[in-house]
């Protein structure tokens, strides 16, 4: 149900569970890149895609931090479209800051709590949703989430219909568990803890935001670093979607010489380079193996302010450039552009 990115092949266990089964047609894949609020962006790009009525039946879903909670729903298709634009767009992100007294915070395990994502998470991920992604896996498709293991500082790869299928009691609970770690953005919401079971004893597991990893997940790092062709399913040919909820493109601003700013600017420099090389990564195996990859983006400044995260207004206007993008035929691009 779980493997490591950077695992061999033998790691990551019986490959009839992880790759889909595209049944000779073309695997369409779609990754979700983290962004926190701008995840808004995705789905206004998967809305307008929806309206145009040539959305593809995704094979594999992948989703990262905010894109993570998105992917779920991206995954079962457009009839989850209106979910989306409720939690992203109607003001219930801002629900979300639930802020510590700035000491205890600072101190204790997080700026805020966490209690309203974990509320959020359990009334949007029912019982229906979790038995309807169980149903999807059965007939080969994907959905992967990944998270930051931060004891064995490792990316993991959740194989989140496998555990929807599983028939495990704690089933439900540990898909939820998933998802709310790997949108805690470290600092900023507690990490999760996961129960484990390595060899005979049993352990717990701190998970973090999966953005702390990897940005997006395209896919393992066995496959990326292998010099020929990997073992997909036989189809004519690998369409990848990658949604990027962060422009790529550098935005100026003045930065202020205090810690907050410079702590801030920093880790948002730090996101687009790590955005960067894994769309480079990923570029370079489509081009070897011929496989058809598409890059969307953030393509202008928008103004945002880290005091006021899950901004409506900002939100709101990261939705609209998705849609908009899409609706004009600007989205899409063939190879990783940075300016």
């Amino acid at each position: 149900m779980r493997a490591y990115v950077d695992a061999s092949h033998a790691a990551i266990g019986p490959q009839e569970q992880w790759l889909p089964q595209a049944n000779g047609k073309n695997l369409e894949m779609l990754c979700l890149s983290g962004g926190g609020s701008g995840g808004a962006f995705a789905v206004g790009v998967l809305s307008a895609w929806s309206a145009s009525q040539t959305r593809p039946e995704f094979d594999v879903v992948t989703g990262v931090s905010t894109g993570a909670l998105i992917a779920p729903f991206a995954f079962l298709g457009p009839s989850y479209d209106a979910t989306l634009v409720k939690l992203y767009t109607g003001g219930a992100a801002k629900q979300l800051v639930d802020a510590r007294w700035m000491g205890s915070g600072l101190l204790g395990t997080s700026m805020l709590k966490g209690e309203r994502l974990r509320e959020m998470v359990t009334e949007y991920i029912t019982k229906e949703i979790f038995q309807k992604i169980a149903a999807e896996h059965r007939k080969g498709r994907r959905l992967f989430v990944l998270t930051t293991n931060l004891d064995a500082q490792r990316g993991v790869v959740w194989n989140m219909g496998a555990i929807a299928n599983s028939g495990r009691p704690d089933a439900l609970s540990l898909f939820r568990d998933v998802l709310i770690a790997s949108a805690s953005i470290p600092g900023v919401f507690p990490a999760v803890t996961v129960n484990a079971t390595t060899g005979i004893s049993r352990i717990e597991e701190l998970h973090s935001d999966g953005g702390a990893s990897m940005q997006f997940f395209g896919l393992p790092e066995i496959m990326l670093a292998s010099p020929g062709k990997p073992l997909f399913p036989s189809n004519p040919h690998l369409n990848i979607y990658v949604i990027i909820n962060n422009a790529l493109i550098p935005e100026f601003g003045t930065t202020n010489n205090s810690t907050l700013a410079v702590v801030g600017r920093s880790y948002a420099t730090m996101v687009k380079s790590q955005t960067k090389q894994s769309l480079l990564a990923l570029y370079n195996f489509s081009q070897r193996t011929g496989g058809n990859l598409k890059i969307a983006s953030i393509d202008k400044q928008i103004p945002y302010s880290m005091l006021d995260p899950f901004n409506t207004d900002y939100m709101r206007a990261v939705f609209a450039d998705g849609y908009d993008q899409f609706s004009k035929g600007l989205l899409w691009r063939d190879s990783p552009v940075f300016e």
